[in-house]
């Protein structure tokens, strides 16, 4: 008889690494959209709405992929479909003739990416009750390292290849893990048959149109709008402000990535012991304070600082936002965790239009944006009433 203790690991290990493989694409996105920027000639607005339209994409899965994840069993058919789906939708946006048509494909090859998260978290979520934190703080490493490694992979391979060849390489690794994948679909516990009724949907609705679930929606759609502000610009500003290459951009992005994988476990740990709202506030003031002083442009070496510690505080308290909605929610882990990802991704775009909207006055003011936004999730949180 297996050891359950043992089991859940290896489910751990298993989707970390499948995580890692989903996002490995999008990571690398972010270093490759100022290239994209100048074959297409864009302004900082369009990149802005690039990022935007390709988040959309992904709220428009996410939700659907959350509440199938709660109806269907076999959930590991479903991840391993993920796959392939990001993988060819990548390499098809490689080929995209203009600048509408690669949004579209993007946007599409997003979902794939989407449909991941709310099963694979859900799973966890489901698996390990009491420890909601950690598990999703593990979890995510995997994806911020893919978004830690993926844009000092592609800022070299642009030094080599054009955007095209370097966005096609980095479909590699979906592939690769949609192969591996295959012998371990059993591995993926079925979960229980628990279907969702019209009943479980009202009540789902009835929670989030309260006064906390309305304050819980401001507050993680300003946290993300914060983020994507914030992780938009950044790669642009250091290139064209400072003239950083590729290659050292991708490093600053990769750092800031580095300090979010690091500290999401231990973040998610804290928060489950000492409660949600102190972490997320400690953090979202941080990364309002290094966003800031980001905006006084002293040196290139002050400025590379800042933004890869704002960044990498901004993303190490992800988990304690999301355990947090959990929490409040209180079950149907799968769903409010689809709906969870719709706020961050699909309203969490906003913040990357305006930041390009702004970013076409002045670069560096859509790190006052991003602080602005941070400090605005602190107030909303005030009004959410945490379930004991």
């Amino acid at each position: 008889m297996s050891d359950p203790k043992n089991t859940l690991k290896k489910l751990q290990f298993v989707l970390f690494f499948g995580h890692m493989a989903n996002d490995w694409c999008p990571g690398a996105l972010w270093i490759l959209l100022p290239a994209i920027g100048m074959a297409f000639d864009l302004e900082p607005s369009q990149i802005g709405l690039l990022v935007a339209i390709h988040a959309i994409g992904s709220g428009i899965a996410y939700l659907p992929a959350g509440i199938l994840s709660d109806r269907i069993q076999k959930q590991g058919r479903i991840l391993l479909l993920t796959f392939w789906w990001v993988g060819i939708g990548y390499i098809s946006a490689s080929q995209a003739p203009g600048f509408w048509s690669l949004a579209l494909l993007l946007a599409l090859a997003g979902m794939g990416d989407a449909v991941w998260h709310p099963v694979a978290t859900g799973i966890l979520a489901r698996k390990m009750p009491k420890q909601r934190g950690q598990a999703l703080g593990t979890h995510a490493i995997g994806g911020t390292l893919a978004t830690t490694l993926s844009p000092l992979f592609a800022g070299f391979l642009l030094s080599i290849f054009d955007w095209r060849e370097v966005l096609t390489i980095s479909a590699g690794p979906a592939l690769l893990m949609g192969f591996i994948f295959f012998w371990h679909v059993k591995q993926v516990p079925s979960s229980p048959p628990n279907k969702l009724s019209r009943k479980d949907l009202k009540a789902v609705k009835k929670l989030w149109v309260s006064s906390s679930g309305l304050a819980l929606v401001a507050t993680v759609s300003t946290y993300n709008m914060a983020v994507m502000a914030l992780t938009t610009i950044t790669p642009l500003f250091l290139q064209k402000s400072w003239g950083v290459s590729p290659g050292k951009a991708g490093a600053v992005f990769a750092t800031a990535m580095l300090i979010g994988a690091i500290g999401q476990p231990i973040v998610g740990r804290i928060s489950d012991r000492i409660g949600r709202k102190s972490i997320l506030v400690s953090g979202s003031i941080l990364g309002a304070i290094c966003a800031i002083l980001a905006g006084f442009s002293i040196g290139v070496s002050w400025v590379s600082f800042n933004l890869a510690l704002g960044i990498g505080i901004l993303v190490a308290i992800r988990s304690g936002v999301m355990a947090f909605a959990v929490d409040f929610s209180g079950k149907r882990e799968a769903t409010t965790l689809g709906f969870l990802f719709v706020l961050m991704d699909s309203v969490g775009a906003i913040g990357a239009v305006i930041a390009g909207l702004i970013a076409d006055i002045q670069l560096y003011y859509a790190f006052f944006l991003s602080a602005g936004l941070s400090l605005i999730s602190i107030l909303t949180m005030i009004f959410v009433k945490q379930k004991k």
